[in-house]
């Protein structure tokens, strides 16, 4: 479905992939923030924010008829280096289980603030869904 890409002579990269190649129909989801269905932020701890954000990542995604293992690219952007380092744990807990693998092309880019005042991270993701995994579902 996907291949996550490692130029020879690379060390594999730790939670992420250098690049990813796919073929399909592409999924394009916004920068999700760590509020919920009703546009509440349910918590002002970066991590349960970070959570939050890749379970609307999925949530998105299905609409889409997507699973998470077609995401191929993710771009943070975290208000704090510091609090999302802190918050690593927690984090790589809740992506194994709501995301599962680390094959997807990913950046993290600090910037000054959200639009969002209460928000603490948003996520931007990209997917390919295979075409014979829509054909399926039709």
């Amino acid at each position: 479905m996907k291949k996550a890409l490692l130029p020879a002579g690379w060390v594999k990269p730790r939670g992420y992939a250098n690049g990813v190649a796919a073929v399909g129909t592409q999924i394009y989801i916004a920068g999700q923030i760590g509020w919920d269905e009703n546009a509440r932020f349910t918590s002002r701890e970066f991590g349960a924010q970070a959570v939050q954000a890749l379970r609307n990542i999925v949530a998105v995604l299905e609409a889409a008829g997507g699973k998470p293992e077609h995401l191929v690219r993710m771009t943070w952007y975290v208000t704090d280096k510091k609090e999302y380092l802190a918050s690593l744990k927690e984090i790589g807990a809740a992506f194994r289980e709501l995301i599962g693998d680390y094959d997807i092309a990913m950046s993290a880019i600090q910037v000054v603030a959200l639009m969002e005042d209460e928000a603490k991270v948003e996520i931007e993701a990209t997917a390919v869904i295979p075409d014979d995994a829509r054909l399926s579902k039709q």
